[in-house]
């Protein structure tokens, strides 16, 4: 099993850390990215427990404790009056009870590490500038098809290629995501001569009807991330990284606390984008034939609960130990959907129903004890380098 010929679609978090899982249990997996080079994408990544632990599984443990911050305090707020609705206590509190820390980091930091060290273990493991197009599977293998004409051959053929995944299409036929009826806003601020208030609590989240503010501290505490959802009844511009005037965002927030206001004032003119969210239904099949999906590929997640990346890192370090403990391709592809599927569907579906909880007519009224969050439902006792496979 150990020369079987693994090659994954998408250079993500879920493609990066697959790699690594692959790699750290003695396969030489080729990853195909479709952009020309890896460069700083996004702004800031919550980083729960339970991919805490599929991080240090795949061997960032120390670079995760250096470059990361770990919140002491979580808090929902009134969008208005500033009252605190809501609080969670993080700190080491997550460490102990769970075995794990609470991280939140820049996505670009944790991108860094997990493409600099499957590099470090094999440095021809990416591959940039290809586009997946098709393939076809036979006795022998499956031949992958690039939009730039090239091909490559493999045994085993994983798509970690997002939300509007080709590998899914390909597969199963073609489906568009459906538009949510959300358009998120993402910046990053220098936390520089900001009020102290700006920041307190340290990690939060302002929620009002039909919209929400979060943002916290990343890169030592010297930058704010900020994400905002706001609903909207249709979408008709392309990209997820479509430059923002201030103008835009303080009309939809200037009445809001100046916890809020004061940050989108501060905020840099030109590194402020937002994009649409889009969504797909679960799927009752992952796998067909010698392919399988990973990631937002195979469940894309609403931002609800800050939980997309951390499936993709699940679904990467149990990939892996798949590979690991099966005789044949087929039984490891059986043994990762198994332990994968019911657990992915069931956060996607309750990520879908966190926005309601978010995004509620009469936020004065929020009671926490009324909703499941990602901590109560019990999402960070899992730990995929021990989950059975």
């Amino acid at each position: 099993m150990k020369d079987t010929r693994i090659a994954i679609i998408g250079a993500g978090m879920a493609g990066l850390t697959a790699a690594l899982s692959l790699q750290k249990n003695g396969f030489k997996p080729i990853v195909y990215e479709h952009a020309p080079e890896l460069g700083e994408v996004g702004a800031g990544l919550t980083i729960s427990p339970n991919s805490t632990h599929g991080l240090e599984y795949v061997g960032l443990a120390e670079e995760l404790n250096a470059k990361a911050n770990v919140p002491q305090t979580q808090a929902i707020m009134h969008y208005q009056t500033g009252e605190v609705l809501a609080r969670s206590q993080r700190g080491d509190i997550p460490l102990k009870k769970y075995g794990a820390n609470y991280y939140q980091i820049h996505r670009a930091d944790l991108h860094d590490m997990l493409a600099d060290t499957a590099r470090a273990n094999d440095p021809e493991s990416i591959v940039l500038d290809r586009s997946f197009t098709s393939y076809s599977e036979s006795e022998d293998g499956i031949e992958i098809t690039f939009a730039n004409g090239e091909t490559a051959t493999c045994d085993v053929l994983i798509g970690a290629d997002g939300v509007r995944s080709v590998v899914r299409s390909a597969m199963f036929g073609p489906e568009d995501p459906k538009f949510t009826g959300n358009v998120a806003y993402r910046g990053l601020v220098d936390r520089g001569d900001l009020r102290d208030e700006v920041t307190t609590p340290e990690s939060g989240v302002a929620i009002a009807p039909r919209k929400a503010f979060t943002r916290y501290l990343i890169r030592g505490g010297k930058t704010i991330n900020f994400v905002a959802f706001v609903r909207r009844d249709g979408w008709d511009e392309e990209g997820w990284s479509i430059p923002v005037t201030h103008e835009e965002l303080l009309e939809e927030f200037s009445d809001w606390h100046p916890r809020i206001s004061d940050l989108i004032k501060a905020a840099p003119a030109d590194k402020v984008f937002k994009w649409a969210l889009y969504d797909r239904d679960p799927l009752d099949q992952w796998t067909k034939g010698r392919v399988t999906l990973c990631g937002d590929a195979a469940h894309p997640m609403l931002p609800f609960m800050g939980m997309g990346a951390a499936m993709g890192i699940e679904d990467g370090v149990v990939l892996g130990r798949a590979f690991a403990a099966a005789d044949t391709i087929e039984e490891a592809l059986e043994r990762y959907e198994k332990a994968r599927k019911e657990r992915a569907n069931f956060v996607l579906v309750r990520s879908r129903a966190a926005r309601e909880r978010l995004q509620g007519d009469h936020p004065e009224e929020y009671d926490e004890s009324k909703h499941k969050n990602e901590e109560s439902l019990g999402l960070f006792e899992y730990n995929p380098g021990t989950v059975p496979v």
